[in-house]
């Protein structure tokens, strides 16, 4: 009997185990693309953009990797959706949490070769997640009653993270920078207060923190350069006196004099709005659209700073930190929320002039100024200074720490083995495959620094069944040494976010055994162009 189609002509099937091959391919061929960026020795990806504005991103983030490729496997999907939450969820460990789902799903490929079913495997590995959780959980060391060793636990987290970026040889002054701005939020973890600039010019150690906030805009012509006590009305509204704005709109005249009519009666009616916004007892008027030259001369007549075109993340941010509210509509002033601040002046950052807010209401808002040579160190500083920044933040509200360099990896592998030798069945088999993926980071993190991987994994095994229990690897020396001693310190939501995140990921692929493709979308010829 012939077999029976039920599927829409065009679409695709996959059964049992070449769907099940397909998508560990897929995840591992995922996992080997980021393995090389893994650890403080990790290289560097170049990303071309396609199109005629091709654009050039050198990093080493696994989550911009990921984003930048585009692939067409469902389980290769799945690894880079993962690696987009882990960075939405704790801004770091993007790589690990990719590099581990693809060592779990390597070592699963092995098992299923084996005739393990699938389901012993996930059995086998939620235990296995379970005892890793529990063993990171006791390791776990909290400094938070402390000020004094927690700023030094922050400080060493923030080294720990830059270490493995580009800004690794200027780590002590951004660890130090993100520290302090972090600090400054003063446990609120609201990182829309530090805003971050980028200019070209100087070099990365000429990059600091501004106690204030810094608009990349100019003020407008014949204005006061510098306010002392603002009240600032941040606005989006429209400021142009030149074009009707009812769209299609013809005006007949019958001489040019009935013109100058018009163009008089749209000069009163921008005067008159002018007047209603000085109304408002203000200062400094700041409007995310532009600023025509009428108004801004009738601001300029009354003493008023003007700034146009502030775009809309600046007026959000802005109103954001001068605890006032945009507004569209002027004609009720006593419901309008002004901002305010105490100095308001222009300064000069390399060759480009900005302004420059201090005292502002929010007293936590901050600017972190970037200086590199050229675009591309610029943006990968700042994504660098990114993850450094959302770590500092999730370790400020959850204030528990684990020592990093292979040494958190190693002491979960070593709780997975040993609940593994008291497991009987197959269920051990998977728990021992969880145990080895585990090993797999420090592993990676010797290869790519060049170091022999097999004897200091093999130094590093011996040291944590000796119960050294924050032994780790000194990348810098190639040898095995205490973490304490060396501050090599990581957050203790992100491991743990690590663990969750591959472990879930890993399970989910695994259990797939059938992939059914769509048929694609039929092109209809379009019979009327327009």
């Amino acid at each position: 009997m012939a077999p029976v189609n039920i599927f829409r002509h065009g679409a695709d099937e996959e059964k049992a185990e070449t769907a099940r091959l397909s998508s560990f391919i897929g995840a591992i061929a995922i996992g080997d693309l980021v393995k090389s960026t893994l650890g403080p020795k990790g290289m560097d990806k170049i990303l071309l953009s396609g199109g005629r504005e091709a654009s050039v991103t050198v990093t080493n983030d696994g989550a911009t990797i990921l984003k930048a490729i585009g692939v067409d496997n469902p389980a290769a999907k799945v690894l880079v959706d993962m690696s987009k939450v882990q960075d939405d969820e704790v801004g770091d460990g993007t790589t690990s949490v990719t590099v581990l789902a693809a060592e779990l799903l390597r070592e699963a490929e092995l098992l299923i070769a084996k005739k393990i079913h699938p389901q012993t495997i996930v059995a086998g590995w939620r235990k296995a997640t379970q005892a890793a959780r529990d063993a990171l959980r006791a390791a776990a060391v909290d400094h938070g009653n402390d000020p004094e060793r927690f700023q030094q636990d922050l400080l060493n987290i923030s080294r720990t993270t830059l270490s493995s970026k580009l800004l690794t040889h200027h780590k002590e002054h951004f660890s130090r920078l993100a520290v302090d701005a972090v600090l400054r939020l003063k446990g609120s973890g609201n990182l829309d207060a530090i805003h971050v600039i980028k200019k070209l010019g100087g070099s990365l150690t000429d990059s600091y923190l501004d106690e204030g906030f810094l608009l990349d805009k100019k003020i407008g012509v014949n204005q006061p350069k510098r306010l002392e006590n603002v009240n600032i009305l941040i606005a989006n509204t429209g400021m142009d006196t030149d074009k009707i704005k009812i769209f299609g709109s013809r005006v007949r005249v019958d001489s040019t004099a009935k013109v100058a009519e018009i163009e008089l009666a749209e000069k009163e009616k921008m005067k008159e709005k002018v007047e209603r916004i000085l109304k408002h007892g203000i200062n400094c008027f700041i409007n995310r659209q532009l600023i025509y030259n009428y108004p801004e001369q009738l601001f300029a007549q009354a003493g008023v700073m003007a700034i146009e075109h502030a775009d809309f993340a600046g007026v959000e941010r802005l109103a954001l930190v001068t605890g006032g509210e945009i507004s569209s509509t002027f004609d009720r002033p006593e419901l309008v929320k002004l901002g305010h601040c105490k100095l308001i002046e222009e300064v000069m950052i390399g060759e480009d002039t900005l302004i420059h807010f201090s005292g502002v209401s929010m007293g936590e808002a901050c600017t972190v100024v970037l200086r590199g040579a050229t675009q591309q160190i610029l943006d990968e500083a700042e994504r660098s200074l990114h993850d450094a920044l959302c770590v500092l933040a999730q370790t400020i509200k959850e204030t528990r720490t684990v020592y990093g360099g292979g040494c958190s990896e190693m002491l979960m592998a070593k709780a997975v083995t040993d609940l593994a030798n008291r497991t009987p069945g197959k269920d051990a088999v998977a728990m021992e495959s969880f145990a080895k993926a585990l090993r797999m980071l420090p592993t990676i993190i010797a290869d790519n620094a060049g170091y022999d991987s097999a004897d200091l994994v093999a130094q590093l095994r011996a040291a944590h069944q000796d119960n050294k229990n924050t032994y780790g690897l000194d990348m810098s020396q190639g040898t095995i040494a205490d973490m304490v001693s060396l501050g090599v310190t990581e957050s203790f939501q992100v491991k743990r976010q690590v663990l969750l995140s591959a472990s879930e990921a890993a399970e989910m692929i695994l259990r797939v055994d059938n992939i059914v493709k769509a048929a694609p979308r039929k092109r209809v010829p379009d019979h009327h162009p327009c």
